[in-house]
């Protein structure tokens, strides 16, 4: 459970005090169902990727168990194939509203399980995730194009769709270095991985063409550093670039130019990706910005605000959102699983492809 040893390394000025951790905790714990399923928020829907966001959450806070649950959900309603539907009526693994399965969705569940681990150094639980782990990963490579990067989803009738997303191939970067972190652990080298990551590594960085032009998109901007395939010179100058276009003092980060909309999950996204740069100032200073988007009701946050019309919009209040606010701020705090997952300092880089192509 979460105790106040736990939510003291939530605590950072002007974001949260461990009172204000431990509600936003009781806040996630409120919308998971008794199987384990968190949904967005209750009556919404589930998709994998945001679930298992809002699970590593939990464990930040020492609620290992409801974690775990989470992490049950997806093996026992993972599909033959290893993939998963993009979206599960409130968590309801028998009422699919979208038979699509996205790549990113279906390879996140590494990171998860990864994280969980060095949270709790289970390795029953790792040794019982490892073949659902290996099965997603398997097909999640089965989407890889001959340049290295990720087709983004395969319709509802397995239709595969070749056309790549920088945003999704770079989680999947970053899930394929968990999953080989994984594999190491349990004594189950997957050479045929470390490959596929080298070649997604070396097309995130090296030729952007092969993906789809997205770069209204905030994501777009930052997730190469938050998935690792940016380091070093190459991360801050990546940010450095479009700091102005997308960061708005005071009130958080665009999701999408020129909208006037900043939104919750992607500017603690940011604060994470400065975090793993060095950057803890600057990752503070993005935490605080969007503080406005806490509801005190609930411990939670609106996804976002159109600060034209100073609305809230959508009217909701995402587990993720909270998820990955409670995620950016146990990287600032020190905590060990976190900054193991997410510094990137630990995870296997994959081998470079011989030449570039």
């Amino acid at each position: 459970m979460s105790s106040p040893e736990r939510t003291e390394l939530l605590v950072l000025p002007g974001v949260l005090t461990a009172d204000q951790a431990a509600h936003t905790i009781r806040g996630l714990l409120a919308v998971q169902r008794s199987d384990g399923a968190i949904p967005w928020f209750r009556g919404h829907h589930l998709d994998p990727w945001d679930h298992t966001e809002a699970a590593m959450a939990l464990d930040v806070a020492g609620e290992h168990e409801a974690a775990e649950r989470a992490y049950d959900w997806l093996g026992r309603h993972q599909n033959d194939d290893g993939s998963w539907y993009a979206a599960y009526q409130d968590g309801d693994a028998g009422d699919v509203t979208d038979r699509g399965r996205e790549s990113n969705f279906v390879a996140y569940v590494a990171v998860g399980v990864w994280h969980h681990y060095l949270s709790t150094g289970d390795e029953a639980f790792l040794d019982r995730m490892w073949p659902t782990v290996r099965s997603a990963v398997e097909w999640v490579l089965g989407l890889q194009q001959p340049g290295g990067q990720i087709g983004w989803k395969r319709e509802t009738d397995g239709t595969p769709v070749d056309d790549a997303l920088l945003t999704g191939s770079s989680s999947i970067h970053h899930a394929l270095g968990c999953a080989l972190a994984i594999a190491d652990a349990v004594e189950s080298p997957q050479p045929d991985w470390e490959l596929a990551l080298g070649a997604l590594g070396h097309a995130i960085r090296r030729h952007p063409e092969r993906f789809l032009d997205k770069n209204r998109y905030s994501m777009d901007w930052y997730y190469p550093v938050l998935g690792g395939a940016l380091r070093g010179a190459e991360a801050r100058d990546r940010i450095e670039a479009d700091w102005e276009k997308f960061v708005v003092p005071g009130l958080g980060v665009r999701c999408v130019v020129p909208n006037p909309w900043v939104t919750g999950g992607e500017s603690a996204e940011l604060a994470l990706a400065l975090w793993a740069m060095g950057e803890s100032d600057r990752a503070l200073t993005i935490l605080q910005d969007i503080q406005h988007l806490r509801d005190p009701r609930t411990g939670l946050y609106w996804t976002g605000y159109v600060f034209e019309d100073r609305a809230v919009w959508p009217e909701e209040l995402t587990t993720w959102t909270a998820g990955s606010v409670l995620l950016a701020v146990a990287a600032l705090g020190g905590d060990d699983a976190t900054c193991q997952v997410f510094g990137g300092e630990l995870l296997p880089s994959g081998v470079e492809p011989d030449c570039c192509v």
